[in-house]
């Protein structure tokens, strides 16, 4: 019995000396397509950077927080109810206005280039050929805080004279895949959407008929951040280079980033308020 109990405190003991240096952290996300889209998009880098930490002497746990809406995990990340994050253009400055200690970590990278395309898409039989052409035809954005969904596209569609008034109606979806959709099932005349979904839902019935360009997604850390594990996150992130790995991303690594980076938008959003 005695040589039980002692093999039962040893295996316990041996549990709490692997169980408490382990540091768990949140990575949250917000949905710009189907949450079970999501979670596969980024389980691969997160299983990366947990297998990476342990390299480095470092045992991290990283579990995944989908939000449901762009606005809530803002406040997310503006609260502290998670660690670190991957936002658009548009929600990193959001948030930045609200809480100024949010740190940002790296920018995503695609075939060395630091930006990518936000495209107006149509029906394929549609008459629509240019932004002038929208004058009176409704119109479908993405989310109210999205960055191509909405402040790009909107500044783009005012360099042409078009605003609120000039659309017979339009509507905020939410995300890409229902801009996509509604379109291409003919709930709307035109829609903006980022190029990767209409790559996606091209056979769908659409075509382009503008496209923009767009930095490059942000990830950031929440404010008070430990230095030792921001550290580690930006060193892992910037070094990765497995393609098997950023395939699911649908980018190539990863680059250093500043606030300058994301004048243009900050610059496009300011205009938007004019639509």
């Amino acid at each position: 019995m005695k040589k039980t109990l002692k093999i039962i405190f040893f295996i316990l003991s041996i549990f709490m000396i692997t169980t408490v240096f382990a540091i768990d952290i949140k990575f949250g996300v917000y949905t710009s397509d189907k949450a079970s889209v999501m979670y596969k998009q980024f389980k691969p880098i997160i299983n990366y950077l947990e297998k990476d930490a342990k390299k480095q002497g470092l045992d991290l746990k990283i579990s995944i927080k989908i939000y449901p809406t762009y606005e809530s995990a803002q406040e997310g990340i503006i609260k502290g109810n998670y660690d670190f994050a991957r936002f658009g253009p548009a929600s990193y400055i959001l948030a930045k206005k609200k809480n100024k200690e949010l740190k940002l970590l790296v920018k995503e990278e695609h075939k060395g280039k630091k930006v990518f395309n936000g495209v107006f898409i149509v029906n394929k039989n549609s008459d629509i050929k240019s932004l002038e052409d929208l004058r009176g035809k409704s119109f479908a954005f993405g989310d109210k805080r999205s960055t191509i969904g909405k402040y790009l596209a909107q500044n783009e569609m005012l360099k042409v004279g078009i605003n609120s008034k000039d659309l017979k109606n339009y509507e905020y979806l939410g995300r890409h895949d229902k801009v996509a959709l509604a379109v291409a099932n003919g709930n709307f005349d035109a829609g903006v959407i980022k190029e990767s979904t209409y790559k996606k839902y091209k056979d769908r019935g659409l075509k382009t008929i503008y496209s923009f360009e767009n930095i490059t997604k942000p990830w950031l850390v929440k404010a008070g951040m430990d230095n030792e594990i921001y550290s580690f996150l930006k060193k892992s992130l910037l070094k990765l280079k497995d393609k098997k790995i950023l395939k699911s991303l649908k980018k190539t690594g990863f680059l250093e980033v500043d606030d300058e980076d994301y004048a243009l938008v900050k610059k496009s959003m300011d205009n938007s308020s004019k639509f």
